[in-house]
């Protein structure tokens, strides 16, 4: 009896549920008109389904005319209806049992996903970006390999270009440390842009800020800067080369490019060159080794007419130790600007500041800024020791690459030549590559065209380009305070600033405007420091 009056009582809850029911197969969902009354005015859609409640469908099966839409449906009807709707929810709800289908789990993650999706932009901690990408420790390698390269070799040359005592080194540390936080700075503006505008390169960057019209302005300077990069490496391949071998400058460079650097700048594939750009850093570390072990030990040293360094007498005179009383004082000459020159050439790697912000991992400007303010302190300390350790030993005497200052029998500086000639074999194709590609782009040659023949092409020919310069130009110090002048300051000093303060002001940043300041001083300063280096530089050619 009590299963019965159960099931007596379900009955009858069914059809009073359907006598309350105008239409018993709904246009809507009822999930989806529970949303509608959440988002909407309930009262008016209540009132305007009592004005113009829906047509009942007709049933043939119990009468051959229709019923009209006013009058209620039959007992008969509401029966059926009833047991219809009981045999397909206890069909469903049995198979939910079962396990088969999981229907209220699907009504849940409908019903909370517009709320969930709220509740995390509010509440949630800032979205990790890149959580797959490089560490603080390995982006902080990455970036200092990129800065400190064979371009410190030709800094002792700097400070000779307008000092010739040892005190002219304190005024000229400080400039090498001055430069480098400026151009940390820059190269920070870039990292800042990118996380204020999302953008990826260095010239989208620029579109972004300052207008696509004239992105072809920071896309032309980074082509041609790294044109005169690989400029000065097949210079000190020349030097280095030729010292080695002991052949003619001009002669070795042409075999080399033809035997070597030919053959690498026409892979297709350079992934193979990549764990080579490591020996760079190797090599770099025991050059400036080296360098201090000949300093101490006074290979080099020249006291008077007789009492020489080991190695004085295998040198030419030129190439021989000479000191002056050009000191500190005389950073105000106008040649100190030789110096600030080559260091902006020094200290560049800001086309390369998206990439670095974003491969890092959650790369938020706080971590962005300590990978920054890491490298370019470790990079100050490694250019400055290096410049003070080569000045200190030749004086004003110092080369435009300061490893042609000593002896080819000196096994200390023969390895580091070594090494350094290897480094820049193998990296000398990843820099082309960049030219070559940059070329390219300001041509407008897209993808698909770039057919392995045209790329053959234009590989021979810029490489002979390289080459004839290469053996015309023979002091890489000119090339890279030359390119300093003209290349690196705008890509260092003057392009990022441009860029900040027209984000500045389009994102409407009241609390910027401090380093939007120190942003545009920083750019009038390599602006006039650029116009008068390039000059100085062009002038040390007589």
């Amino acid at each position: 009896m009590t299963k019965l009056a159960n099931l007596l009582l379900v009955l009858s809850l069914l059809f009073r549920f359907s006598a309350t029911t105008a239409e018993f197969i709904p246009k809507k969902s009822w999930a989806v008109r529970g949303y509608e009354a959440f988002n909407s005015d309930r009262s008016k859609e209540v009132s305007q389904t009592k004005k113009a409640p829906p047509p009942s469908p007709p049933n043939k099966a119990l009468s051959k005319k229709p019923r009209p839409s006013s009058d209620p449906p039959s007992g008969v009807t509401k029966a059926i209806w009833g047991v219809g709707i009981a045999a397909v929810v206890a069909a469903v709800g049995g198979k939910a049992l079962n396990g088969d289908i999981k229907p209220e789990r699907a009504l849940v993650e409908a019903l909370s996903k517009p709320i969930v999706t709220v509740y995390t932009q509010r509440k949630a901690s800032p979205k990790i970006l890149n959580p797959d990408g490089a560490t603080i420790p390995n982006e902080i390698f990455n970036l200092v390999k990129a800065i400190v390269g064979v371009g410190v070799l030709s800094l002792p040359a700097g400070v000779a270009a307008f000092g010739s005592a040892p005190g002219a080194f304190i005024p000229a540390g400080i400039l090498i440390a001055l430069i480098g936080v400026l151009s940390g700075y820059g190269f920070q503006l870039i990292g800042k842009v990118c996380a204020y505008t999302g953008a990826k390169s260095y010239r989208e960057a620029w579109s972004k800020t300052v207008g696509e019209g004239s992105s072809w302005i920071p896309a032309v300077s980074t082509t041609c800067k790294t044109f005169l990069a690989c400029l000065a490496f097949s210079m000190v391949l020349a030097d280095t080369f030729s010292s080695l071998l002991e052949t003619p400058r001009n002669e070795t460079l042409v075999g080399v490019t033809l035997l070597i650097l030919l053959p690498l700048c026409l892979m297709k594939n350079l992934k193979s060159l990549a764990p080579f750009s490591l020996m760079g850093v190797m090599g770099m570390a025991y050059t400036a080794v080296a360098m201090t072990v000949r300093w101490i030990d006074g290979s080099y040293a020249m006291v008077g007419e007789t009492h020489q360094g080991q190695f004085i007498s295998q040198l030419p005179g030129y190439l021989r130790p000479k000191f002056g009383n050009l000191g500190m004082k005389s950073v105000f000459s106008p040649n100190a600007l030789i110096l600030v020159c080559m260091l902006s050439t020094a200290y560049m790697a800001h086309f390369n500041a998206p990439k670095f912000y974003l491969e890092l991992r959650n790369n938020t400007l706080p971590r962005f800024n300590a990978v920054v303010g890491w490298s370019f302190g470790i990079s100050i300390f490694l250019m400055g020791f290096i410049t003070m350790v080569g000045f200190l030993t030749f004086g004003k005497a110092c080369d435009g690459l300061v490893l042609n200052n000593y002896a080819g029998t000196d096994v200390w500086m023969g390895l580091s030549r070594i090494a350094v000639a290897v480094s820049l074999v193998f990296s000398y194709p990843l820099a082309f590559t960049g030219c070559r590609d940059g070329f390219l782009d300001l041509a407008k040659v897209s993808m698909e065209k770039r057919s392995s023949g045209l790329l053959n092409m234009v590989t021979i020919a810029i490489l002979g380009v390289l080459t004839y310069l290469a053996c015309s130009l023979t002091d890489v110090s000119f090339v890279l305070a030359f390119g300093g002048a003209t290349l690196g300051n705008l890509l260092t000093y003057v392009y990022p600033a441009l860029m900040y303060r027209a984000v500045v002001a389009q994102q409407n940043r009241k609390g910027e405007q401090l380093g939007v300041s120190v942003a545009m001083v920083s750019a009038v300063l390599g602006l006039g420091m650029g116009i008068i280096g390039a000059g100085m530089a062009l002038r040390s050619l007589d």
